[in-house]
């Protein structure tokens, strides 16, 4: 069975874009979410970076995944799967296999911002798998998790966020998305959530500025998605990528830096902006994580962690909580 609720349009997307464009391009320092670098040319860019020898943690999660995935739904005993993110769901059907293999799993709730690239992946699945309920959703879970179709049924449900997504929020944008998180779920569900660890700085960077100059093109692309939605002028190549560890936060940054003095035009919004030669904005940040500090910030959300999964080299960890 598959069905697909939709609770963000293309007009609300627009609205969003001029929002988050508009704030982000009239404060100092200048700054743009990541969720904007992902049109299709963005979206194909970054399945690149993934297989590229300096990013590792496609490959270190798929590796927990293959090795602990009947652990994780043996643990979990859920009858529903709820995945926020879902992408193209290729890590995903590890769960779905090894969960419908547990033999409680019944339905399947894939969640993503990108309408038809998850009514396409998600028919796909519930293709393959016909005897499950596949039951997609379009929107944004950092606004929506409260129309997410959970509880439904009776028993156990698994919400899971991979990838590391969550590194992408600052501390209290974590903190407020962590506690939502626990609004959604019932007592004595469970939450599956992928985060990268802290490592050498020096292996941070190089995963976000690959030898190639694909990081860099990505980079790049959030301001082609302006020029091409809302009018702008910007020339992606009169900026350089830069990619720093900030020891302090714990986190990646990913900048990009105006080479000289720019006078940039983003028609739709009829706003101009100034950018000065070696002016950064700030278009990412993916913070790292060690345990002990993650228990923390669970714990705080109401979460009880259980299971603490890593790759063969410690690069990352899946860690699967129980809401209190």
């Amino acid at each position: 069975m598959f069905r697909i609720d939709r609770n963000l349009t293309a007009d609300d997307l627009d609205k969003a874009l001029r929002a988050d464009v508009i704030e982000g391009l009239s404060v100092e320092p200048k700054r743009l979410p990541p969720k904007w670098f992902y049109d299709e040319r963005g979206s194909a860019l970054f399945e690149e970076i993934t297989g590229l020898p300096e990013y590792y943690p496609t490959r270190a999660e798929r590796a927990i995944l293959e090795r602990h995935s009947q652990e994780i739904a043996e643990a979990a005993d859920a009858v529903a799967l709820v995945e926020l993110g879902s992408g193209s769901g290729v890590k995903t059907r590890l769960l779905l296999d090894a969960m419908l293999g547990h033999g409680r799993l019944k339905r399947f709730v894939p969640v993503d911002v990108s309408g038809a690239f998850l009514a396409s992946s998600a028919q796909r699945v519930a293709q393959d798998y016909p005897g499950l309920d596949v039951h997609a959703v379009v929107g944004d879970f950092e606004h929506h998790l409260g129309l997410l179709p959970v509880n439904e049924h009776e028993g156990p449900q698994m919400l899971a966020v991979l990838g590391s997504t969550i590194g992408n929020q600052e501390p209290d944008e974590r903190a407020g998305f962590l506690r939502d998180v626990h609004a959604t779920l019932d007592f004595g569900d469970s939450f599956l959530l992928g985060v990268d660890l802290v490592k050498d700085p020096a292996r941070l960077v190089a995963a976000y500025d690959d030898a190639q100059g694909v990081t860099a093109e990505f980079n790049r692309n959030v301001l082609s998605v302006i020029n091409h939605r809302l009018g702008g002028d910007f020339d992606p190549e009169g900026f350089d990528h830069v990619s720093r560890w900030d020891a302090e936060q714990e986190w990646i940054e990913m900048r990009l830096r105006s080479r000289t003095h720019q006078h940039v035009r983003v028609a739709d919004l009829d706003l101009e902006v100034e950018f000065f030669p070696g002016e950064d904005m700030r278009t990412e940040i993916s913070a790292k994580f060690r345990r002990e500090g993650l228990t923390k910030e669970l714990d705080t959300a109401g979460f009880t962690l259980t299971h603490w999964w890593t790759d063969p080299a410690g690069d990352f960890a899946l860690c699967l909580s129980t809401a209190g």
